[in-house]
């Protein structure tokens, strides 16, 4: 009990870090938040991890916020109070018939929150999902394809430091966490984290995109590949990345 309680201070502290660094917004400006972390396929430990560490980031900023992972969210009356959407690991089952969620009315209901101009952060596992859907992959800007063993330490570098979610990162930095490579990437999105590849003892020379954001139907899309494990979540930098991202979806930049 003592070493939840010690976790419970240390994830305030950070928090209040990433808020008093500017990563915020304050209250200045309102927002209601939904963080979906549903999935059918690979179950990420993180994610309950993750849904708490959120839930205070995003209500630091000012925002109201529900967690649920009940899919028949997605509908057009329950979406309509919400102006961004957090997808938090929602990985799909491709193999199972019913591994994808975002059929009939609930895909529609997905799609019109975003033609309405509304905001989409999507979270690492949330790239390997709905692979029968292509609106999604590109609304994403690519699905995962593979990832090299474990969770091993990379470098990676700031290509956009004037975007939101780079505010007060270093040009470089390094963490470690599991590296994704990506198929159907479109290469139009505008590209804000790149990892280098030997830092992680792959053989590529090109530099391999991270996170990025664009506007896609009507909305605004923020993506970052990172946030497989539940160190993550506690980790300042990562969550000052995930706050500029919400901003920037909620136009808030």
């Amino acid at each position: 009990m003592l070493a939840t309680a010690r976790k419970t201070m240390a994830l305030f502290i950070i928090l209040w870090g990433v808020s008093a660094c500017g990563d915020g917004d304050g209250g200045n400006s309102s927002a209601n938040v939904l963080i979906f972390s549903y999935s059918t396929g690979f179950r990420h430990d993180s994610v309950e991890t993750g849904v708490t560490a959120l839930t205070k980031l995003a209500t630091r900023a000012g925002y109201e916020v529900t967690a649920s992972e009940d899919p028949n969210i997605f509908n057009e009356d329950d979406l309509a109070p919400f102006d961004l959407i957090i997808l938090l690991n929602n990985t799909s089952d491709r193999k199972a018939v019913d591994g994808e969620w975002w059929v009939g009315q609930r895909r529609v209901a997905f799609q019109n929150f975003v033609r309405a101009g509304k905001g989409v952060v999507v979270i690492h596992g949330a790239a390997d999902s709905h692979y029968n859907w292509p609106w999604y992959g590109r609304m994403v800007g690519g699905y995962f394809q593979r990832h090299p063993p474990g969770a091993p330490e990379g470098t990676l570098r700031v290509v956009d430091p004037a975007h939101p979610s780079a505010e007060g990162l270093p040009e470089q930095f390094s963490r470690s966490d599991e590296w994704y490579y990506f198929q159907d990437y479109d290469p139009t999105v505008r590209l804000i984290l790149t990892l280098d590849p030997g830092s992680i003892g792959q053989p590529d020379v090109n530099p391999n995109p991270i996170a990025w954001s664009h506007e896609y139907d009507g909305g605004r899309v923020f993506y970052t590949a990172m946030g497989h494990t539940a160190e993550t979540y506690e980790d300042l930098t990562f969550l000052r990345h995930v706050a500029g991202g919400m901003r920037y979806a909620l136009g808030h930049d």
